[in-house]
């Protein structure tokens, strides 16, 4: 299985290297197309502007001012759109055409969105919508706030750089849906404390690489089901590669959780503080969860959970090899319902200690490799095997 996702990932980063290649092949194109300006507090529009467009034919539009409108951009190739100063797209007050984005991208490709800001309002689905198949779309150094915020669908592939979103209705700040590819690199995904359960990464039957992602008071940090798959992984050495979550007010639920067939892999680290709530249950830093995996190695960091540190359930599997799951209220290590968790040999061994207990699980469940471990975690557990395996033959 580890030598499964260990392809996966490789086969990620490859993926990753010719999307940024032509990502740089599509700016290049760009530049070669025509540059025009909209002034929308001058009573210009950015739609009206793109409906007179080549649609086939590289162009660079600068947005100046507030536009108040739907932003459609459908069909393009090679468009860049480039905010100066201050500029924004906001929802009207009206929708009487029911659009569900505010900036919509579909079916385009070579698509660039850089240095804007986004504002919804609660009557609409999200801020930005990317789908129907959409590629080679880059959303860089762009402020969102409101409902949702970003929705990537319908097999599409994605790179948000720099993207920051503070979601004041809605569900999830970031969603990946429809076998789509989201590629995350640096940003902060928060919510007010206003008592909404909200998510800040939403993945279904989608696939989602991330780094140097924060993530703030959200009741789900990072939610993945449906077969979907989160790599955090550093791809781009320009930014910082260990993704946070952090749980000021209290609020939180679960730092991740994972379920459904589901999976997440840790190549960087995943630092995670103060998750769950403090009656335990299925609270924590990770919950693993319906036939679902977590490959975390030497990378995954919980402390002070309120709720469990990890726990997986339901006939999945987790595997850890120098990570560390120290000081919670409930179990550091939790597993049930035929369910593993393995800890592998490192040059630093697994650090689980001061929760209470460290080690837990019920009779139809198993820790191995507990050989591994710094320390004497405290155990209640009747099935803990010093090794990775039984003795084979």
């Amino acid at each position: 299985m580890l030598d499964s996702i260990s392809k996966v990932s490789v086969m990620s980063r490859r993926f990753m290297g010719v999307t940024s290649i032509l990502f740089l092949i599509s700016a290049a194109f760009a530049q070669n197309g025509p540059t025009i300006t909209v002034n929308c507090n001058n009573g210009q529009s950015l739609n009206r502007t793109l409906s007179q467009l080549d649609r086939q034919r590289p162009a660079t539009v600068l947005v100046e001012g507030t536009c108040t409108e739907f932003v459609k951009i459908d069909g393009f190739e090679d468009l860049t759109l480039k905010g100066q100063s201050g500029a924004a797209i906001q929802q009207p007050a009206t929708n009487p055409q029911s659009y569900s984005y505010v900036l919509s991208i579909t079916g385009s490709r070579g698509i660039t969105v850089s240095g804007l800001a986004v504002h919804s309002l609660s009557s609409i689905f999200s801020g930005i919508g990317i789908g129907k198949g959409s590629s080679e779309v880059l959303i860089e150094n762009v402020n969102v706030d409101g409902s949702w915020g970003v929705v990537v669908y319908e097999e599409s592939q994605v790179w948000l750089v720099h993207v920051n979103v503070n979601i004041t209705s809605g569900f999830a700040a970031i969603s990946d849906f429809d076998k789509s590819d989201v590629h995350i690199a640096g940003g902060l995904l928060q919510r007010p404390n206003d008592g909404a359960y909200r998510a800040g990464l939403l993945v279904g039957s989608g696939h989602v690489t991330m780094q140097g992602m924060t993530i703030r008071d959200m009741q789900q940090s990072i939610s993945i089901s449906g077969s979907g798959s989160v790599d955090l992984v550093a791809v781009n050495p320009a930014i910082a590669a260990d993704v946070t979550i952090e749980n000021p007010s209290g609020t939180n639920y679960n730092g991740a959780i994972v379920s459904d067939g589901s999976s997440l892999n840790l190549s960087v680290r995943l630092v995670i503080n103060n998750a769950g709530q403090t009656w335990g249950g299925e609270t924590a830093g990770v919950f693993v969860n319906n036939g679902s995996t977590l490959d975390a190695g030497a990378n995954l960091i919980v402390s002070h959970s309120q709720g469990q540190g990890v726990i997986v359930t339901n006939n999945s599997h987790a595997s850890l090899s120098g990570s560390s799951i120290t000081g919670g209220l409930h179990g550091g290590l939790v597993v049930a319902n035929l369910s593993t968790i393995d800890i592998q040999p490192s040059s630093s061994p697994t650090v689980v200690g001061g929760n209470a207990p460290d080690l837990f699980c019920d009779s139809n469940s198993l820790i191995t490799g507990t050989a591994n471990l710094a320390g004497a975690p405290t155990a209640n557990c009747a099935n803990l095997l010093s090794g990775n395996t039984v003795t084979l033959p």
